[in-house]
């Protein structure tokens, strides 16, 4: 049983209850406790037990009133005119690090009412003020505040409690509190049962000091496949599902949008004592694991060791992952107590999803804070097989509408002339056109946006409307030289695919690159949407842009894997990507190809629309309830040829041989998981010319971007944009003509 402060008098007993509805109350209560995990002690069930047989009367009442008083934080008095006040309880007032400990809050309602009992705290308020998007956000947060910000309170008010008090005159409520910290915290608590029902003078509020005990520090041991010690993410969880630690009293490196938290060999997490789910993960290239640790009692430290199972090594044999589109502002991020996180914070989450390259962008929110990590260079965090750049995202500039432009490998981040964001173009290829100059590689995000179609075709022949922020102005920029990849992963396959594929069919070189866009499309994690790029050596950030240019590469989930793509004796990327044929011929095509399903069936992403998150992911390729999954051999946007794949994550060879007649592009794809850029094939050196249907469509589209972005176009830049629409509609009304097919 909990003894009492010996420094607070015991609560003196409500009279005139009425016992049978109290009892049943208290019944309720009983029950409650033991759901949130601290049930009445054996001596405490052996007297309710007694006291329940009591006959009905005064006698039971106060017996009830004196067994719960040990659990009582605070007493709450509503008067008859349901105006509030507390006073402090008997409870020790005694809390555990980074733990939830439970209490008793008695309520006595003269007034009867039934509206929920409200508690709160100025030491609960919020931690973080989530971004509003302001590229010079006002602080709301100071630092600090962040000290004083260290509880949590919830009442529990589920079943077999009720959400709203009862009415009884007399009743008991559970409320929980969490510490983010140890020593000892004071903490003010107010009551009220709604607006105006505060009593007047302060007596609504109670202060009360704890001693919060320091939990267990939990010290790490994270192994690699190798044996060496590395970064994981480790999601953390007790018996009733509460995440730890807690998302509301976490700032960075753990952001509080996660449930992992990354953690690597020597480093700690403070738990108290019990029994924890844990899940562990590295990115997609490792094999999730879920665990139960056990915590013990009276110790100031525990070993976890944990040790990660890879299924696949791609960067192994040179091909090196990559998410060229992050942030570290903006979105779920915060701007309070800071404008978004540091470097620092973004490389321990790149370690910790095992991304070779991870390139973060600074955009409108946040920029003028955030463009201070731009030095023109891989940051000094970097390591050998772990690079990391901050660029430019151009989105929250007046530009956006056009689409937004991902700007890679950038010596200099502000365009010319101008000092701030609305000083930029307020269309696309001006800026591309400044980034290529300076040696960028340069793209477009979320590729699908403002390109739905209702079609399930691929390619299809819809006009989309060209009204969003994805690869809309790229229709006219493929064909001034001006762009060098397009995103995926991260809008719907069949949206951001369409317009490539219509592209390619015109003879137009654009690649595919992966994205995530975290954490504002995606986030969970870093790496969600990955790009792989073949190297002949070391990893160099530089060396990585060039293959992501000339798409030496495949993008994807990470689930499934298409490595080593080749036509003939060209490899993809390799020489300008290019093939070259007297004439037509049968052509060997070759790969090797590995996928990871579970066993069963994840229905919860079977079930879903194209156009749901996830948009890729390998659940969506399995064939039936099989674990296969078909690899398709796709020629100027159809599919050839395809061979089921069994993912169980053997890496398999796979032979195609491929008749090609004309000048093609040729890719494999396991859709919507993975998919290679193209090896172009060049028979008798004639252009790609794969499809009059496709030029038509790129021709109608240019039309239907101009309709929808030129109100949004400065007026004194129209002429120019004019002009550069105007030669994208020769472009592809001259390849309308050379196509004979």
């Amino acid at each position: 049983m909990l003894l009492v402060s010996p420094a607070l008098a015991q609560l003196t007993p409500v009279k005139g209850v009425e016992s049978q509805p109290l009892k049943a109350q208290v019944r309720r209560l009983a029950e409650t406790l033991g759901v949130v995990g601290t049930p009445l002690s054996k001596a405490e069930r052996t007297r309710l037990d007694e006291i329940l047989d009591m006959p009905d009367g005064a006698d039971a009442t106060v017996a009830i009133q004196r067994l719960l008083a040990p659990r009582v934080l605070a007493a709450v008095h509503v008067n008859p005119e349901s105006r509030v006040k507390v006073a402090r309880g008997p409870a020790p007032a005694r809390l555990m690090q980074q733990g939830w400990r439970t209490f008793l809050v008695r309520v006595h309602n003269e007034a009867g009412v039934t509206a929920k009992l409200r508690v709160s705290s100025p030491n609960a308020r919020p931690l973080y003020h989530r971004s509003t998007g302001a590229p010079e956000p006002r602080r709301t947060i100071k630092p600090g505040d962040v000290g004083d910000r260290w509880l949590d309170v919830a009442t529990f008010d589920a079943r077999p409690m009720n959400e709203r008090l009862s009415g009884l005159e007399l009743e008991y409520r559970v409320v929980e509190l969490y510490s983010r910290d140890a020593g000892r915290r004071e903490a003010r608590f107010m009551f009220d049962i709604g607006q105006g029902t505060q009593d007047l003078g302060f007596r609504a509020q109670v202060d009360i000091l704890f001693d919060c005990r320091p939990a267990v520090a939990v010290v790490l041991e994270v192994k690699d496949h190798d044996g060496k010690d590395c970064m994981a993410g480790i999601e953390i969880r007790d018996a009733r599902g509460r995440i730890y630690p807690a998302p509301s009293r976490r700032l960075a490196p753990d952001f509080f949008f996660h449930p992992q938290v990354y953690r690597t060999t020597g480093e700690t997490v403070a738990l108290p004592a019990g029994v924890y789910s844990l899940v562990i993960g590295r990115g997609p290239e490792y094999r999730v694991q879920r665990r139960q640790v056990t915590i013990p009692d009276g110790v100031r430290s525990h070993r976890i060791r944990i040790d990660l199972q890879r299924w696949i090594h791609p960067a192994e044999s040179g091909w090196y992952s990559g998410d060229h589109h992050v942030h570290a502002g903006g979105c779920a991020h915060y701007e309070s107590p800071t404008a978004g996180v540091t470097p620092q914070d973004m490389f321990r989450h790149q370690l910790g999803e095992d991304l070779n390259v991870a390139c973060v962008l600074s955009w409108g929110p946040c920029w003028y804070y955030q463009k201070q990590f731009f030095e023109g260079r891989v940051h000094n965090l970097s390591k050998p097989r772990y690079q990391m750049r901050y660029d430019v995202e151009v989105s929250g500039f007046p530009s956006q509408h056009c689409g937004h432009l991902c700007l890679l490998r950038l010596k200099e981040d502000d365009y010319p002339g101008t000092t701030r964001i609305e000083q930029w173009p307020s269309w696309d290829l001006p800026i591309l056109q400044w980034a290529k100059k300076q040696g960028g590689v340069v793209g477009f995000s979320h590729s699908g946006w403002g390109l739905a179609v209702g079609s399930e075709d691929l390619p299809n022949y819809e006009i989309p409307p060209f009204d969003g922020i994805g690869a809309n102005e790229f229709i006219v920029d493929v064909t001034h030289d001006a762009v060098d990849f397009i995103s995926t992963v991260d809008t719907p396959y069949l949206w951001e695919l369409n317009i490539w594929y219509h592209t390619l069919n015109c003879g137009y070189r654009a690649r595919i690159s992966g994205e995530t866009d975290f954490p504002c499309i995606y986030g969970e994690r870093i790496g969600l949407g990955r790009v792989y790029c073949k190297l002949d050596g070391e990893l160099e950030f530089d060396a990585f842009c060039e293959a992501l240019k000339n798409g030496r590469s495949y993008v994807g989930d990470g689930l499934s894997h298409i490595m080593d793509f080749r036509v003939g004796d060209r490899g993809v990327g390799e020489q300008g990507g290019e093939l070259h044929l007297e004439r037509a011929a049968r052509t060997t095509v070759k790969a090797r190809v590995a996928a990871l399903l579970a066993e069963k069936p994840r229905e919860d992403i079977r079930k879903r629309q194209k156009w749901e998150k996830p948009y890729w992911h390998i659940e969506r390729a399995r064939t039936g309830q099989t674990r296969n999954v078909p690899l398709e051999l796709i020629v100027n946007g159809e599919v050839v040829d395809q061979q089921p794949i069994l993912a169980d994550g053997t890496t398999r060879e796979v032979t195609f041989e491929v008749q090609l007649e004309r000048s093609s592009w040729v890719a494999l794809r396991i859709l919507p998981s993975s998919h290679t850029n193209p090896v172009f094939v060049i028979v008798g050196d004639k252009p790609i010319r794969a499809s009059k249907k496709s030029a038509q469509w790129c021709l109608e589209s240019v039309d239907q971007c101009w309709k929808s972005k030129v109100s949004r176009i400065r007026e004194a830049e129209r002429p120019a944009a004019e002009a550069a629409y105007e030669h994208a509609r020769k472009a592809y009304k001259r390849i309308l003509s050379e196509s004979t097919k």
